[in-house]
């Protein structure tokens, strides 16, 4: 049996890539084991060093997505206006109008083949 798959962009051999995986994911391991062994979970280490500044509160110091996308949405928002209001969250609506879509497109295929 041929396991190599020659192609004219390369070589595809399953166990090679197999063996390379496996040393790869050696390599990774190692690498995490070398980590620093006097690091402490839930201690002082994990706060963010400010430059020696109290850390501020959360809600200080938030930025709301409204903010970040700001003009995205100012420049599109002929779009947003008609697409918000047929936005359910509903996975149900969007399948039916995955297939809806799909039906309708393998029709026109099979019409004008």
């Amino acid at each position: 049996m041929q396991t190599t798959l020659y192609s004219g962009f390369g070589v595809w051999d399953p166990v090679i890539w197999t063996i390379a995986g496996a040393v790869i994911l050696l390599l990774v391991y190692l690498f995490w084991r070398s980590g620093v062994s006097t690091y402490r979970k839930g201690s002082e280490q994990e706060r963010p060093y400010l430059s020696g500044n109290a850390e501020p509160e959360k809600n200080a110091v938030h930025i709301g997505g409204g903010n970040l996308y700001w003009g995205f949405t100012e420049g599109l928002k002929g779009y947003y206006s008609r697409l918000v209001p047929v936005h359910t969250g509903d996975l149900n609506d969007y399948m039916l109008w995955y297939f809806g879509v799909l039906v309708a497109v393998c029709a026109l295929v099979v019409i004008f083949q």
